[in-house]
């Protein structure tokens, strides 16, 4: 009888979660006068999220009916983050947006929102599951594809190249990987000699860079899963006299002082991808979701090259320090 009753209710569970995900009016109606929205981040601690979090938290003003929650920092971890969107379940938040540190751990969190019936945007990386409302994020696997034929035209001779990876198990670090290596095919002479994972920081990626330059007599560019990592290994060839000797491409293309934008205009990164946060778009797409309308269910934002020429117009585009 319990295997019956255990067996039963997985069902009632894997249906709720292969229904269609939440609507706008099963959660909200449009009839509160306030919202409340939980945000779990997987890493605050990366330049890129940190921006993300202030620019959410910029473009929400403009809706004085949704409170934004304090924004959960999982730490890399996959473990913290789902106890974190369990939380926000318990508390009953009209909405949830998630940053999953990792999409498998993730993907059984959001479908228990799923099936709590409260929407859920699934922020720049993805999870296991259409148990969601909206997808948020930029392609990768073309970003990845974009950096790979810059790197062809850096090196039109052939060369050796070294890659910081992010997080292995990142569904991003993945698809970077997988275009940047379909892209430089065009060129057989372009050769990755080193490999190693970064998990997105600079401070990880400059001794690695260090190890490399000791190990490896010619490095020729090196491709950064993001700005930081980049950085971190130019800082690396810049105190061993090699910076000038070394492409450098990051993605991320930040407008902050120690971005990816400010770095091309330095003369320190060749090239940057611009990885835009979707902060703006997920402000809106909550808003909508929360008042009862209708919302695209994936929305997959392009990429712009940074390069010398266009750097100066892009930092003014993009920069929001000037603004409350």
């Amino acid at each position: 009888m319990k295997k019956a009753i255990t067996i039963a209710l997985c069902a009632v569970l894997a249906a709720a979660c292969a229904s269609k995900a939440p609507t706008p009016s099963a959660s909200a109606g449009g009839a509160k006068d306030k919202f409340v929205v939980g945000y779990s981040q997987s890493n605050n601690a990366e330049p890129y999220r940190a921006q993300l979090n202030l620019q959410l938290k910029h473009f929400l003003k403009k809706y004085p009916d949704i409170e934004l929650l304090p924004i959960a920092d999982a730490k890399q971890s996959s473990a913290t983050q789902v106890s974190q969107v369990q939380n926000f379940i318990t508390q009953k938040v009209d909405a949830l947006i998630v940053s999953p540190t990792e999409p498998a751990p993730l993907t059984a969190a959001v479908e228990q929102a799923c099936a709590a019936k409260i929407p859920v945007i699934v922020l720049d990386r993805t999870v296991n599951t259409d148990c969601f409302t909206a997808f948020i994020g930029g392609d990768n696997v073309l970003i990845g594809k974009k950096a790979g034929e810059e790197a062809v035209k850096l090196l039109p001779d052939g060369g050796n190249v070294v890659e910081l990876r992010g997080i292995l198990s990142n569904q991003p670090q993945i698809d970077r990987d997988k275009g940047f290596r379909e892209a430089i095919a065009a060129n057989p002479k372009i050769k990755i000699i080193a490999d190693r994972e970064g998990k997105w920081l600079k401070e990880q990626a400059t001794p690695i860079m260090q190890q490399w330059l000791a190990q490896h007599p010619k490095i020729d560019l090196v491709y950064g899963h993001n700005d930081p990592m980049a950085l971190g290994a130019y800082l690396a060839a810049q105190a061993a006299g090699k910076a000038e000797q070394i492409k450098f491409i990051g993605i991320d293309g930040l407008a902050i002082p120690d971005g990816g934008i400010r770095a091309v205009q330095l003369g320190q990164l060749s090239s940057t991808f611009i990885y835009p946060t979707g902060a703006q778009e997920a402000a809106d797409t909550v808003n909508k979701i929360l008042h009862g309308r209708q919302v695209d269910k994936q929305q997959v934002l392009g990429t712009t090259q940074v390069s010398k020429d266009n750097a100066p117009e892009l930092y003014k585009q993009y920069d929001l320090s000037g603004q409350n």
